[in-house]
């Protein structure tokens, strides 16, 4: 059996597949371009539905039919439907600052008590309520407001269905119950009815549309709702018990723990982090996450170093705790501050300071980050014993080994080069027969790498160093916006 897994991200899709003994068959991607002006982060989703349909007629030309493909996309981002299923506007990003006065409308307690969310311009409810109230002629006309998970189901499919994790990170999801919450879309003013039926995480929608098959190559293809990319990730890393937990470094760099009851307190919401259900019933996760991870990184190289790989940069990076202090809110700060006005910083810069050395200091700025996140998680209760690393970043060492010394935790490689995809095949192959459940698929699928452990000697120095970088928001950010 021929199982794929498509990742949607922000600036590029990818389709991997497997069969049920776990051997990689065939990868593709293709990458679509993002705007980001003054006030407009958009997406075009015409970009990734053409892209989608590139992806999976390489596939097929290059190992015939696919039998079961699950769909898991990057969160927040919608897209608006009319009846004819046309795309009525461009899709604003999760970093997009419209909907910012929207969110303001809310009674953050209800919303933290429903949803597991604190109210934000992130999310898609507060947008949606931007283009009701800024371009009605839209909304007027919009039958279906989709995320891409559900809008690429319904594509493939005709079937308007989305995974409960997706649904989350809409601001509408009641997260005990799984279903959308008529409170918080009355208080929208947003019509539920023109939102996606909300299904379990590897739920299958049903078979690709006749119309659709002989163009894609594909014969009796069940497609499957998959998850959050976080979500996903996580999956594919085999984390499913209380204590683990996720570092992904794609474009975002994002730390995604599970456990197994909501924090009472609301702490965790007063920090921004979200509750997400989890692919099993009784579990969650959150983020903390930095709106630039592997984004820094690429934004370094292509400005500084263009004439230089990764992996030569890598080998200019000693192992000593560096003298540069970054903060890396090069798109705005995320979890805990959701600051979108926030800038990067860097201080610390002499004259002998070296490429090398402002390289290191991203590298380190976006690790300090999440052990910033980490530490306002321990007040919840949520208190990761061991990291699993997926994405990019995950391909270099040098970064695992700072990340462990950092951190102060044990972080684990994964051998997939698509963990995202490979949460996704599980979820799929699992929904179809291919995998009696997850722990079978777990078994089938999961390649686990070198483990790096902390060097006692260096995280003591760098978490000395830490309570300079745990200052240098509250010291920065006045000055930024000229208080």
């Amino acid at each position: 059996m021929k199982i794929g897994g498509i990742d949607v991200g922000t600036t590029g899709c990818k389709l991997t597949v497997y069969n049920e003994n776990g051997e990689l068959l065939n990868k593709e991607y293709e990458a679509y371009e993002v705007s980001r002006n003054a006030g407009e982060h958009e997406i075009d989703g015409s970009l990734i539905w053409a892209s989608i349909k590139k992806l999976i007629k390489r596939t097929t030309g290059n190992i015939g039919n696919i039998d079961a493909i699950g769909i898991t996309t990057f969160g927040e981002t919608f897209v608006m439907l009319d009846e004819k299923d046309n795309i009525l506007c461009p899709s604003m990003l999760y970093t997009d600052p419209r909907g910012l006065e929207e969110a303001r409308l809310f009674d953050a307690q209800m919303v933290m008590e429903i949803a597991g969310v604190k109210p934000h311009a992130m999310y898609s409810l507060p947008k949606v309520m931007w283009i009701k109230k800024n371009r009605p002629d839209i909304y007027k006309k919009t039958k279906r407001i989709m995320l891409f998970e559900d809008f690429i189901v319904y594509m493939l499919t005709g079937t308007a269905q989305i995974d409960r994790s997706l649904a989350a990170r809409t601001m509408g999801l009641d997260i005990r119950k799984c279903e959308w919450s008529k409170e918080i879309f009355e208080t929208a003013d947003i019509d539920i009815n023109k939102m996606s039926a909300v299904v379990k995480s590897g739920t299958a929608a049903g078979n690709v549309k006749a119309e659709l098959e002989k163009e894609l190559g594909l014969c009796g293809t069940v497609i499957v709702n998959g998850c959050h990319d976080q979500v996903a990730s996580a999956a594919g890393s085999g984390a499913f018990c209380d204590g683990m937990a996720v570092d992904g470094t794609g474009t975002v760099e994002c730390i995604t723990p599970i456990f197994d009851k909501i924090p009472e307190n609301n702490e965790i919401y007063e920090d921004n982090y979200a509750v997400v259900p989890y692919i099993e019933d009784r579990k969650y996760v959150c983020y903390a996450f930095s709106f630039t991870g592997g984004a820094a990184i690429k934004w370094f190289r292509d400005n500084f170093a263009e004439d230089m790989s990764y992996k030569a940069l890598d080998e200019t990076v000693d192992d000593k705790p560096g003298s540069v202090l970054v903060m890396p809110h090069f798109a705005g700060a995320a979890t805990p501050y959701m600051d979108n006005g926030s800038k990067a910083a860097f201080l610390g810069i002499a004259l002998e300071t070296t490429k090398a050395d402002m390289y290191k200091a991203i590298m380190e700025g976006v690790t300090y980050e999440i052990l910033l996140n980490l530490k306002r998680l321990e007040k919840a209760g949520i208190n990761p014993k061991r990291l699993y690393a997926t994405g990019g970043g995950a391909m270099s060492s040098v970064w695992l080994q700072m990340k462990a010394n950092i951190l102060g935790v044990p972080i684990t490689g994964l051998l997939a080069p698509e963990v995202g995809t490979v949460g996704t095949v599980m979820l799929t192959g699992v929904a179809v027969g291919a995998f009696t459940d997850m722990d079978n698929a777990k078994a089938v699928m999961v390649k686990e790498g070198k483990t790096y452990y902390p060097d006692k000697q260096k995280h003591e120095k760098y978490r000395e160093i830490y309570k300079y970088y745990e200052k240098i928001y509250e010291a920065v950010r006045p000055i930024i916006i000229g208080e």
